[in-house]
C-alpha cells in the first residue's frame, strides 16, 4: 500500500502506530517528494512523505481504517498494490508480523 502524509513526524508516528498495532510488517519512510495535483479546483503543490506499507490482502480493510483515522488529510491517498509474486519466505515473514 502507499500513502502519502504532510511532514516526517507525522509519517514517523502512522509507520509506528500501524507495525506496534500489527496491521503492518514493515513501513518504509522515503525521502520528501514534491507532489502537484489538482484539489478543489485548483492546482495545488506540497512537500510530503511517501510510505510503502507491507501488509497482508486480507488485513486492508482494517489497515485502510486506521490509516483514515490517523491521516491528518480530509482525503488521503491510500493505494493497495496487490503482490502476485514475492521471495516465500519474505511473504511468511509479513504474513507472521501482520494481523490477518
Amino acid at each position: 500500500m502507499f500513502i502519502h502524509v504532510p511532514d516526517m513526524a507525522c509519517a514517523e508516528s502512522m509507520a509506528h502506530a500501524l507495525v506496534n498495532e500489527q496491521l503492518a510488517a514493515c513501513v518504509n519512510i522515503s525521502s520528501p517528494v514534491r507532489s502537484v495535483y489538482r484539489w478543489q479546483g485548483q492546482v495545488e503543490t506540497a512537500h510530503e512523505i511517501a510510505l510503502s506499507i507491507k501488509t497482508q490482502r486480507q488485513g486492508y480493510a482494517r489497515l485502510a481504517e486506521r490509516i483514515r483515522a490517523l491521516h491528518p488529510y480530509e482525503l488521503p491517498e491510500i493505494v493497495a498494490i496487490h503482490v502476485n509474486e514475492g521471495l516465500p519466505e519474505y511473504l511468511r515473514w509479513v504474513a507472521a508480523e501482520t494481523l490477518a
